[in-house]
């Protein structure tokens, strides 16, 4: 369902909501975004809700940084517990340890919910067409996207032929050492690969002129607005229960 929606209005409101998490210090609308994202991925998206655990999985070690920081060294917690006292959301009985553990899940829930739900060619596409992209650093970007793929087919073959020298079948993870003397093959792949597409876009006339045509870039519509009003309603009714709890 949110994959069906223009990819600009869906990133300046998860911008948005990360900027309120960041903003608002705050235990309670903090667990309200991370409900929100994860209810959207589940509902909306029809992700296991196994996967949207593992996905708060990365940033809770993130967070667990800040409440061991904030509990262990002195300075830092008084400093944390000075931000919370003074936003107007802030209650004095909450931990400013928990609110960071809560903030870096909320803000990593909040990305992962964009990345889960946007195609990136077509990000790029609409940013040509709404934002006037420059047409030398979307075609850029195209490059990059279908490099990737690219380059770990490359890497695939890199680690075979090693192996068969040797005799013995590959690794299911490169060792260390062997990760070490992919670097060098796979920056000049992708080096020589870079030259290569640079020169046909110059060929077929990148910089000839302003104005192009780009196919299937995604229209915004009616279902956008409402989305972005449905989104605005409920950061809104999130604040507002932070401020009646707090």
């Amino acid at each position: 369902m949110l994959s069906a929606l223009h990819p600009l209005p869906r990133m300046v409101v998860c911008l948005v909501w990360i900027a309120a998490s960041i903003l608002v210090f705050d235990a309670v609308f903090q667990l309200a975004t991370i409900l929100v994202a994860a209810l959207a991925l589940i509902l909306a998206e029809r992700r296991s809700p196994l996967l949207v655990l593992a996905l708060m999985v990365p940033f809770a070690l993130f967070g667990f940084g800040f409440l061991t920081t904030s509990v262990l060294f002195r300075q830092e917690s008084d400093f944390a517990l000075h931000v919370a006292s003074e936003s107007p959301f802030g209650g004095a009985a909450l931990s400013a340890g928990i609110v960071l553990f809560l903030r870096a899940i909320a803000c990593g829930m909040v990305s992962a919910l964009f990345a889960l739900t946007t195609d990136p060619g077509q990000l790029i596409k609409a940013m040509m067409v709404s934002w006037r992209l420059p047409p030398s650093i979307g075609y850029a970007l195209f490059s990059a996207l279908h490099l990737v793929p690219d380059l770990v087919g490359e890497a695939r073959q890199m680690r075979l032929a090693r192996a068969m020298r040797r005799g013995r079948p590959p690794r299911r993870i490169p060792g260390p050492g062997e990760a070490a003397a992919l670097v060098v093959p796979l920056l000049a792949y992708a080096i020589r690969r870079a030259s290569r597409s640079a020169i046909a876009m110059e060929a077929r006339g990148l910089g000839a002129g302003p104005q192009r045509t780009v196919t299937g870039a995604p229209r915004a519509g009616k279902r956008d607005a409402a989305f972005v009003v449905a989104a605005v309603a409920l950061m809104g009714a999130s604040l507002a229960v932070a401020a009646l709890v707090g």
